[in-house]
C-alpha cells in the first residue's frame, strides 16, 4: 500500500525556561492555584498513544495498520483528515519529551505500534522500529520520567486483519507471541506494563459500530472481537510472567457508570444490558474468571475450554479511562438493542456534547474498589477537549483547568474514603489525531499546528505544571519534618 505523503519538516523545540506565551500573558486572568494535595506517592502522568502521534506511518520499514488504511477510505475520518504525519512525534520525540520534563512529569503513559515493530503481523520484527522506542525509553530516562508502556493501543497490523482481525481467535495468540517479544526486549527498562487500551471501546466502534478502524459491523464481530480482545490480554499476561519482567503488570479499560436516558423499561433494560457488556464484559471476567449473567449467552460459543481461566490473570494494577457518565436508551436499529441518549438531568457538556460529570470519577472508583477485590487503580485518561481552531482560547484553556480540577477533588474523595488510587494522567500531553473525529478536537496540554507542526503550551500545561511542583514540595515538607 502506498499512501501520497507530503513531508514537513520536523521542528526541534529548544528546551528553555518556561515562560506564558504571549497570548496566555497578555489576558488578565490569572492562573488559578493548583492547591489540590495527594500522597507522596501519587503518580501524576500524561498519555497517549502511537497511532495518535507518531506519524511516520511509511518510515523506517513500519508497515500498514488497520487505521491507515481505515483513513484512507472515503467518508470515514471527518474532514477526510489522517494520521499520516499527525504530531510527527517520530521526528519531535526529544522536544517533546523535554516538554513533559519542563513540566515537571514524572510518569509517561504511551503505545508501541505494533505495524511498527512486526509490519507484517508475523514474528519477523522490524529493528528500526525497535530503535525508535529504545530511543523514547532513553530520552524518558535522561529526564527522569518513568515509562508505562501499552502493548496495544488500537493499531493493528493490517496483515492480521486480512485474516479477520479480533473476529478471529489466532490475534489473540499473535498478541501473546508479540508481548512476549516486546517484554523480552524492554523488560529491565520499563517499570509498568499496560496490556490493552480500552477493549471495550475498541470491540464496540471497530467491530460493531463500524465507526473506528477496521469498520466492521454487527453483535457476532462485536463479541468475538472482545472476547478475542479479553483473551489475548490473558495470553500477554502469561508471556510477561513467564518472562520475568520486573515492572508491574496491568491493563486499561475505559470504565463509566451507566444511565438509563428516561425511566421506561425500555431504557432501563438497555442501560443494563449495555453496562454488562461495556464494564462487566472487561472486568469480571479478568477479575472473576466469567462474564456477567446477561451475555453469558453471546459469549458462550466463542469460549474455548481453559479460555476464562486464561483471560482470569492476576494484575498488580487497572488503568481506568474516565471522561463522562454513559446514558443509554433503547435502541433496535443496534446490534445490542442499546445506544447512547440523552442526560436525564440537566448538565454542562464539553464542545463534543460529552456532559461533564466530574463526580461520575468517584462512584465508579468506588464501584470497582467494592467489586473486584479492592484493586490498585490509577486514572490512566481524563481530559477535556477544545474545538480544531486557532483562537486564543485553545490556548487559555481555562476550562480544562476547571475539569481536571474538579476530577481530581472526586479522585482525592475517592482515596479519602479508602479506594486505592495511586495516580492520575492526563489525555493528553498533544493535540492528537483523535480517531475517526481527526483534527476536529484538542485535548492536549500542548497546542500542536498541524500545519507548521509547532508546539504552544496552554494554559493548563503550566497549571498542571504548578500542580506537580506544589505536589512534590509537600511530599518534601512530609519527608523533612
Amino acid at each position: 500500500m502506498n499512501f501520497s505523503l507530503t513531508r514537513r519538516h520536523a521542528l526541534a523545540l529548544p528546551l528553555q525556561a518556561l515562560a506564558l506565551p504571549e497570548a496566555i500573558a497578555a489576558t488578565s486572568s490569572p492562573i488559578p492555584p493548583a492547591s489540590i494535595h495527594f500522597g507522596p506517592n501519587f503518580n501524576f502522568g500524561v498519555s497517549s498513544s502511537a497511532y495518535q502521534i507518531e506519524g511516520a506511518v511509511q518510515q523506517d520499514g513500519r508497515g500498514p495498520g488497520i487505521w491507515d488504511v481505515f483513513c484512507h477510505q472515503p467518508g470515514h475520518i471527518s474532514k477526510g483528515q489522517n494520521a499520516d504525519i499527525a504530531c510527527d512525534h517520530y521526528h519531535n520525540m526529544p522536544a517533546d519529551v523535554a516538554l513533559m520534563a519542563q513540566a515537571g512529569i514524572k510518569n509517561y503513559r504511551f503505545s508501541v505500534s505494533w505495524p511498527r515493530l512486526f509490519p507484517d503481523g508475523n514474528n519477523i520484527p522490524n529493528p528500526q522500529g525497535f530503535a525508535f522506542y529504545d530511543r523514547l525509553v532513553e530520552q524518558l530516562q535522561k529526564h527522569g520520567i518513568t515509562p508505562w508502556l501499552c502493548l496495544y493501543h488500537w493499531d493493528l497490523p493490517q496483515a492480521l486483519q486480512d485474516k479477520g482481525g479480533w473476529t478471529n481467535r489466532d490475534t489473540s495468540a499473535r498478541l501473546g507471541e508479540f508481548a512476549g517479544y516486546v517484554s523480552h526486549h524492554f523488560k529491565d527498562r520499563i517499570a509498568h506494563w499496560m496490556i490493552l487500551n480500552e477493549a471495550a471501546v475498541h470491540s464496540m466502534f471497530g467491530y460493531g459500530m463500524g465507526s473506528h478502524a477496521p469498520g466492521l459491523r454487527g453483535k457476532d464481530s462485536w463479541f468475538a472481537a472482545l472476547h478475542h480482545l479479553n483473551l489475548g490480554q490473558g495470553l500477554s499476561i502469561q508471556a510477561l510472567r513467564a518472562n520475568n519482567v520486573p515492572g508491574r503488570i496491568g491493563t486499561v479499560a475505559c470504565c463509566e457508570p451507566i444511565r438509563s436516558s428516561t425511566n421506561n423499561q425500555a431504557d432501563l433494560a438497555a442501560a443494563q444490558r449495555f453496562d454488562a457488556i461495556w464494564n462487566g464484559s472487561v472486568l469480571k471476567p479478568l477479575f472473576h474468571g466469567a462474564y456477567p449473567e446477561q451475555v453469558q449467552e453471546e459469549f458462550a460459543p466463542l469460549c474455548q475450554t481453559g479460555d476464562l481461566a486464561n483471560i482470569h490473570q492476576k494484575i498488580d494494577l487497572l488503568g481506568v479511562n474516565y471522561y463522562n457518565r454513559l446514558h443509554i436508551r433503547a435502541d433496535p436499529a443496534s446490534p445490542i438493542g442499546a445506544n447512547f441518549g440523552p442526560t436525564q438531568e440537566p448538565a454542562r457538556f464539553t464542545v463534543m456534547g460529552w456532559p461533564i460529570e466530574p463526580d461520575g470519577i468517584f462512584e465508579i472508583l468506588t464501584h470497582i474498589h467494592n467489586t473486584y477485590g479492592k484493586p490498585e487503580i490509577f486514572i490512566s485518561e481524563n481530559g477535556y477537549a477544545t474545538a480544531d481552531d486557532s483562537k486564543v482560547s485553545d490556548i487559555d484553556d481555562m476550562g480544562r483547568i476547571t475539569f481536571i480540577s474538579d476530577h481530581l477533588n472526586f479522585v482525592k474523595q475517592a482515596i479519602d474514603s479508602g479506594v486505592n488510587v495511586s495516580g492520575y494522567f492526563v489525555w493528553s500531553m498533544l493535540d492528537s489525531f483523535e480517531w475517526n473525529d481527526g483534527m476536529k478536537w484538542h485535548f492536549g496540554l500542548v497546542k500542536v499546528d498541524f500545519t507548521t507542526l509547532e508546539r504552544t503550551p496552554k494554559r493548563s500545561y503550566f497549571w498542571y505544571a504548578d500542580l506537580i511542583r506544589q505536589n512534590a514540595a509537600r511530599t518534601l515538607q512530609a519527608s523533612n519534618p
